[in-house]
């Protein structure tokens, strides 16, 4: 049988944009992924346009749906990207739980999870205020202290 890995890192990473964190509660639902470009995991996702559809394009607190789900199973056709939902697929999404994200800076364990709506890098995910430019995420707080951009994971318990 031929060895399909021989080597391994000497830390695992703790986790993935859009895994499960642990085995507490959680609610889980789907919608239709309506974006052409697809979506990523790990990310805010909104109502659509379309009955029971669901966007990466960003919203309002009151569109805000959940975060995506990871899934190792989809399977990819010629020209389509891994590690994202395609267009039309049914895409996993928590809307109550512990999941891993990629945070934006510094964030505080327990404070209030927010999207910001512009392009630059400091309107990601974050504990910035909810404001004009940053939308609340209904209850979503940081269950890690982050230092710098990178995973985190965020709970709504």
């Amino acid at each position: 049988m031929a060895v399909l890995q021989d080597t391994y890192a000497e830390n695992l990473a703790a986790g993935y944009a859009g895994m499960i964190a642990n085995g507490e509660t959680s609610n889980r639902i789907s919608r239709t992924c309506e974006d052409a470009a697809g979506i990523g995991f790990g990310v805010p996702v909104y109502r659509g346009s379309g009955d029971h559809g669901c966007t990466a394009t960003v919203g309002t607190a009151d569109t805000f749906l959940g975060w995506t789900i990871a899934h190792e199973a989809l399977g990819l056709l010629a020209g389509q990207t891994a590690d994202k939902y395609q267009q039309y697929d049914d895409v996993a999404i928590l809307t109550q739980g512990v999941i891993w994200v990629t945070a934006t800076g510094a964030n505080a364990d327990g404070a209030a999870v927010t999207v910001g709506t512009g392009a630059g890098a400091a309107d990601a995910i974050g504990d910035t205020a909810a404001d004009a430019t940053h939308i609340g995420t209904n209850g979503w707080v940081f269950d890690d202290t982050t230092s710098a951009t990178g995973l985190a994971r965020i709970a709504k318990r």
